[in-house]
């Protein structure tokens, strides 16, 4: 395993350890002019029941929709940014490592992302989204390409549809050649690099910017027994690896980002000017004299934006480090019972390339 996870702590959400001046929130208080305190910036603490947070939260938007009217693109991501700043200063106290109000979730990851301090106090929308993920953790993610669950680590992009990894299994089935050697870049929660596995691959550098990712991923191996089939690495596309591959896979973000990124989950759904460039030329790098390039992507971005860029037609149309043999496409259909699909998104596909070297 090239990277030492007893050297690799998780990314975890912000806290406060020390008292704060902030407004105690029980339930026969006014909902209303407590969140004016809050959008003004004063810092709300709920107390008594659980979900005293969640009707603050309720009024909180109807409050700021009353301001952030405008139905516009920019309307509305001026109303997200408000909401998440003045959401962010409703915080909820934590005591020995459990949430202290009445009626809590149980949130496994209160005690293992926080070994070294069991009171403070952390952002509402910070424990939902930690109590979502709790859920998943422990209920597991059932992956039927390869027949099991995997359980995906706090602060790890997963999927929640499986249509792309239908895709790559299928043509994984066709793929006729070596299997000594293989690379997954950007591994999430581990999914493709355990196709790989599966596949009779017998050796996989698996890599991703996203601390969290390896840790989880690690903790899979252990759980899986494939540690010695997979190889982390905790850094930027190839950053270790010095070898050549047979195979590269490449499941990157589908969207290019308008906003300045955040680490984490954010960085697993939208890419930055220069991503897929730098990709293609280290790729170019490390395949082999007769490997192939799979890249998993989607024409969401052209589903929105019809004169939006693709970056894998750019690199085939404008540079001559690559050719493309093999180009499948697939419906999106297999979304998971938790997640709706909107009209905007029902011509979407899910498409995978598949690209050797120029001589």
């Amino acid at each position: 395993m090239n990277t030492d996870l007893k050297e690799l702590n998780p990314d975890r959400p912000n806290i406060i350890t020390t008292e704060i001046d902030a407004i105690s929130f029980y339930r026969k208080m006014d909902a209303k002019a407590t969140i004016e305190e809050m959008i003004e910036g004063k810092y709300v603490i709920v107390e008594e029941f659980y979900s005293n947070g969640l009707d603050l939260l309720v009024e909180l938007r109807r409050t700021l929709l009353e301001t952030y009217s405008d139905s516009s693109f920019q309307g509305q991501r001026d109303y997200r940014a408000a909401f998440r700043k003045a959401s962010h200063r409703l915080l909820i106290k934590v005591e020995h490592n459990v949430l202290a109000v009445k009626k809590c979730p149980d949130i496994g990851w209160l005690k293992q992302l926080y070994p070294d301090v069991s009171d403070f106090y952390i952002s509402y929308p910070e424990v939902q989204g930690m109590n979502s993920s709790w859920q998943w953790y422990e209920k597991g993610l059932k992956v039927k390409t390869l027949n099991l669950s995997l359980h995906p680590y706090y602060g790890t992009y997963f999927p929640t549809r499986f249509d792309h990894i239908v895709l790559f299994d299928k043509w994984l089935t066709t793929y006729k050649g070596s299997k000594k050697k293989a690379v997954d870049i950007g591994v999430g929660c581990g999914v493709l690099s355990f196709q790989l596995v599966r596949k009779g691959f017998k050796n996989i550098f698996a890599s991703d910017t996203n601390k969290n990712a390896i840790i989880g991923v690690a903790k899979e191996l252990n759980r899986l027994d494939f540690n010695k089939k997979i190889d982390l690495s905790h850094g930027d596309l190839f950053d270790t690896y010095e070898d050549k591959a047979d195979l590269i896979v490449f499941n990157p973000p589908w969207l290019l980002a308008k906003h300045e990124l955040e680490e984490g989950i954010d960085r697993a759904m939208y890419y930055e000017d220069g991503l897929f460039d730098r990709f293609f030329e280290e790729a170019k790098k490390h395949l082999a004299e007769d490997g192939k390039l799979v890249l998993i992507f989607s024409n969401l971005a052209q589903v929105v934006d019809r004169n939006a860029a693709h970056p894998i037609k750019d690199e085939l149309e404008n540079n001559s480090r690559f050719k493309l043999e093999t180009f499948l496409q697939s419906d999106v259909k297999g979304l998971s019972q938790r997640t709706r699909r909107s009209s905007q998104r029902s011509n979407e596909k899910v498409e995978l390339w598949v690209l050797t070297a120029k001589e």
